[in-house]
This record gives structure tokens, sequence and C-alpha cells, in this order.
């Protein structure tokens, strides 16, 4: 892939339609300074300098896809509250479409995180993980299946927070197949009898390992666990994202190692988001899933480098193309 052949499938981006399935969070970031320990307990004195909030968990992949220039389509649930409304707001000022949304009584969910000379101090959870009620869920459905003839794509973004289940799935994937609509997901083990039938399944290291009950030790390990994803959910292709060791991805003939693109790692926060909305952009745009597969490669390198839960746009991935080409070619 050169230079000429990664901006075909970027400016393609544009247009691509994508519905993202699954539980919607508010990500609040507290930002100060350490200069002393309580005297109360050995815990650091954070003096805060200033508050910022984004989209998070499945509103993060929607915002990594406006920020490259699809047009997401957000479905999932948020409370009838301050915090919900605080979604909304952020989806409005990036221009993302909220007729997906559907507003009921629970809590919208917030991570609250403390950071201190870019590093996260703690984090606190405000959440119902409750299913939610069966008249939420047909809700859920009947938006998903008003917005599927005009998808390209379809992300399952599954935080096991109530929202996605097998009664939802039942009710999307079928459809999405039958429209001939890819479907990418981003899995819980809590809901791995129900991911079917999907396109590509995205698990980290870990999940896959929980997935798979392969212990990825090395490269037979790591190949083995990635024929057994692909058995087990009878999709097209797989990729396990490795943290510092990159990503591999696998069909059903052959598997292709990507080593990482990050230059320094200082927050990991949404990066699975990243690579799935990078990953689903480029196939709906034409692209081969090696192709993809680089592209979200180099999307995850840009964002660890990153505090907090960031996006990136189409120079910033273009640009860190060009920068490990000219490095390897040099």
């Amino acid at each position: 892939m050169n230079r000429s052949r990664v901006e075909q499938i970027l400016n393609r981006f544009s247009g691509k339609t994508i519905l993202i399935i699954g539980d919607l969070m508010l990500d609040e970031f507290i930002w100060g300074k350490v200069r002393r320990i309580s005297p109360e307990a050995p815990v650091p004195v954070v003096e805060v300098t200033e508050e910022t909030y984004r989209l998070g968990g499945s509103g993060n992949v929607a915002a990594n896809i406006r920020a490259l220039d699809g047009t997401p389509i957000p479905i999932g649930v948020i409370g009838q509250d301050s915090v919900g409304d605080q979604v909304v707001n952020l989806m409005h000022q990036s221009g993302i479409d909220i007729s997906g949304l559907v507003r009921n009584n629970r809590p919208t969910t917030v991570k609250t995180r403390i950071i201190a000379h870019s590093q996260q101090v703690v984090r606190a959870d405000r959440e119902s993980k409750q299913p939610v009620s069966s008249d939420v869920t047909a809700e859920v459905v009947t938006r998903f299946l008003r917005h599927l003839p005009s998808a390209s794509a379809v992300i399952v973004s599954d935080y096991n927070k109530g929202v996605v289940s097998a009664k939802v799935l039942s009710g999307i994937l079928p459809q999405a197949r039958s429209a001939a609509v890819p479907v990418f997901v981003d899995p819980k083990i809590e809901h791995a009898d129900y991911y079917r039938p999907i396109t590509i399944i995205t698990p980290n290291q870990r999940e896959a390992e929980l997935l798979t009950g392969t212990s990825i030790s090395d490269e037979a390990s790591l190949e083995q666990a990635g024929h057994k994803l692909l058995e087990k959910f009878g999709c097209d292709y797989a990729l396990i994202t490795r943290g510092e060791d990159g990503m591999s991805l696998f069909n059903a003939v052959n598997s292709h190692h990507l080593p990482t693109f990050a230059r320094e790692v200082f927050d990991v926060t949404g990066a699975g988001d990243t690579v799935i909305a990078t990953l689903c952009l480029a196939y709906a745009a034409g692209a081969s899933i090696e192709e993809c597969a680089t592209l979200a490669n180099h999307a995850a390198g840009i964002v660890v480098g990153k505090v907090g839960t960031a996006t990136l746009c189409r120079s910033e991935l273009l640009s860190d193309f060009v920068a490990h080409n000219a490095h390897s070619a040099g």
C-alpha cells in the first residue's frame, strides 16, 4: 500500500454511514497537579486545574468515525439525566445524528478519571449494569432497523452495561446479514454465544483468551486462538489487538501480524474504539482486509500517544502512514 492508495481509501470515508449499537457513556476527565501527599491517608492530593468531557463507550466509536469524516449513527440508551444531556450536547457539537438514542430512567454511565502530570491517578465509575427493559430493548431494535437501509456497515460496541443482549443481537444480526451489511463486533465474554452472524470480531488479547479458552504465550498459541475465533463465531475475519505487540489478523486461509506503530504510549483509553472505527470505515470504503488492519494499526498508534479519550482525523492518519513508510524505506 502506497500513499496514493491510502489517500484513495481515506477520501472514500466521507459519506459512509456506520450504525454503532452499544453502550453509550460519558468520559469525565479531571486534570490537575500533585504536589503533596494527603495527611489523612497515603494518597496524593490533586489540585484540580481543569475538567473536560468526551463521548465514551460506543459514543467514542461514533466520535472516531465522525472525526474521520464518516457518518456515524449511534443506537443506544441514555438516561433522562444531566449526564444524558451532556452526551446529547457533545453529539450535537460533533455533528452526530442522535435519532438512534433511546432515553429512559436508568442512569447514564459516567467514567471519571483523575489525571495528574499525564498519569491517571484513579477512575470512578457510576453506572447501572442491569439489562434494559424489554420495552426499551424493542425500541433499540426498532431504531436500528429504521436506519439499516442507509448503512454501509454496523459496529456492535459491547461494554456489557446492559444494552447489548441476546434479544438485541438476535433482532439485528440476521437482519444485517439479509441486507448484506457487514457487522464488526468489539466483544464481551458474557455475550459470546450470541455474536452470529458477523463479519469480523476484534477482541484484545485477554478477551481472545477468554473467548477461546486458549492461553496466548507464543506464536503457535496465538494462531490457535485466532482460528478458534473464526470457528466459534463463523466470521470471515478475526483481529486480535495485542497492545505493545501490535495486532494479528486471521482468516480461514492465513494470518497477518502487524507490529505496533506507536512511538509513545501515554494512554490506552478508547484505543479499541479507534481500531474498530478505522477498520470498519476502511472496509466500507472498499479497502482489502489487510489494508483495513494496517490503517487501524496506524490509528491506534496515534491515539495512544494522546492523553484521555481521543480521536484522530484523516490527515493525521495519512501523515503517520507516510512517516513510517519513509522511516522503513530509510
